[in-house]
Order: C-alpha cells, then sequence, then structure tokens
C-alpha cells in the first residue's frame, strides 16, 4: 500500500509538472525537438509577448539554455560567436537605425574573444573590455549576402567613409549592431530578455522567429565582417516569421 501510495503522489506530480510546462510554452511558435541538435540550442518555443511598454522575448530549448559556450581563438579574426536570435519584421528605424536598412533582430550572443558592450560592466570587475563571454543582448540588422554561402546572412557593414543612422548605444563596431544593455535571463531551459519600447503599439503586427546560431568573424576583417556561419535550429524550419507578438 506504501508503495502505491508513493507511486500515485509521484504520478501526481509529474503530471502537475507537466501540466506546467505546457502552461509555460503555450502561444508562440511551437518547435519538435530535434534529436540532431545540441539540446542548449534545440528550440522548441518561441515568442513574444507584451507587458505594458515592455515586450518580453522568450526562447526555450531542450537543454539547458546558455550553457554551451564558444571556444575561445585568441584573436577577433576568425573568432566565434553563439547567438539566440528573434528575427522580426520591426522596421530598423524603430530602435534607431536607418528605415528599411535590413531585417531587424534582437540576439542574445556570447563570444570570448572580444566585447562589444563597451557602456557595460557585466561581470561586474570594474573592466568594461573584458566580459564578451557572458551572454548579453544586441539589435541586430541583417541581410542576406552569398559571400557569407550561399543564402547566408550576415549583419550588415558599414562602408567606409558612409555614415548611417545609429542608435545612441551603437558599440563602435563598424557593423549595424547596438548595445542597448538588456540582461538576458536564463533559467534552466528558458531565456527571456525585456525590452522597453517608447511606443509599444508599434509591436501590434509585428511578426517573428526564433533562430539559434554560430556566426564568425571574418579572418581578413574585411567585409562582410560577420557572418551567419552555422545555423542550428530555426523554429519555423523556414525563417517565415510566422510568429505574432501577444499571440
Amino acid at each position: 500500500m506504501k508503495f502505491v501510495t508513493q507511486a500515485f503522489a509521484a504520478t501526481v506530480l509529474f503530471s502537475a509538472c507537466a501540466a506546467h510546462a505546457h502552461q509555460s510554452h503555450t502561444g508562440g511558435i511551437q518547435s519538435a525537438p530535434a534529436k540532431t541538435v545540441d539540446a542548449p540550442f534545440d528550440i522548441v518555443h518561441t515568442r513574444i509577448t507584451k507587458e505594458g511598454n515592455t515586450a518580453v522575448f522568450h526562447i526555450a530549448v531542450s537543454g539547458k539554455a546558455g550553457q554551451s559556450h564558444p571556444s575561445a581563438v585568441g584573436k577577433l579574426a576568425g573568432s566565434k560567436v553563439f547567438s539566440y536570435v528573434w528575427p522580426t519584421t520591426l522596421d530598423p528605424s524603430v530602435v534607431g537605425f536607418g528605415k528599411g536598412a535590413g531585417i531587424l533582430a534582437l540576439a542574445v550572443t556570447s563570444h570570448p574573444d572580444f566585447d562589444d558592450t563597451p557602456l557595460y560592466d557585466e561581470n561586474g570587475d570594474g573592466n568594461l573590455n573584458n566580459d564578451g563571454d557572458l551572454w548579453h543582448s544586441h539589435w541586430v540588422v541583417l541581410t542576406p549576402d552569398d559571400a557569407c554561402g550561399k543564402g547566408a546572412l550576415k549583419v550588415v557593414d558599414i562602408a567606409p567613409g558612409t555614415t548611417p543612422k545609429l542608435p545612441k548605444t551603437w558599440p563602435g563596431l563598424p557593423l549595424l549592431i547596438d548595445s542597448p544593455g538588456y540582461s538576458p535571463v536564463f533559467k534552466d531551459a528558458t531565456l527571456e530578455v525585456r525590452v522597453p519600447f517608447d511606443d509599444v503599439g508599434v509591436l501590434s503586427d509585428a511578426g517573428f522567429d526564433g533562430v539559434t546560431a554560430a556566426l564568425r568573424v571574418n579572418a581578413s576583417m574585411h567585409s562582410p565582417l560577420l557572418c551567419v556561419a552555422n545555423v542550428f535550429k530555426v523554429a519555423s524550419g523556414s525563417l517565415s516569421l510566422p510568429g505574432k507578438v501577444g499571440q
């Protein structure tokens, strides 16, 4: 009888946990687990919701989110970047880039060989230039460039001698990239980033997708400077941006 009682209690507990997990993964884009993708990057759920004037960007994976970091190569040229990315249909001008500049995406990245958040001290040691390995957020503008591989994307380069419109927290790299300081929060299988908007209404008709990927800095340090070198998984399977904010 004791064994039966314990088994019944375990069943109830498991059912409650499963129900909670299911509830936490409602809405957005549901993705089947993939055995061919490393679990920390195996997206199973992608969602963007609104809370007041804040957008909550959410990704869940089949393993422990943020567990895997790229290995250092000891220099910027040829170095790797691991990323969790929400490509959107938002115009880049919404966050301070030029109108129509490309695909605006929020990215959470880790890269041990360089630091591109010069305004922030993520590890709290008083040095602003040594914490690129810690997960941090960016707005990036993406565009296809076959120089990165057939149909591959890159972060848009800033051509020498040009002065594109840039956000106030642009980190100084010759790329359409912003370092706004939004803190990513990892908890078990999930990653969330809370992003404030002056006008949250811009999100009303926005579409989105979820991507995990590795990027690589060009070994020659020339355009294209930062290519998407290896896509681990696309939430929709086709980068069709089918998600709708708040749904």
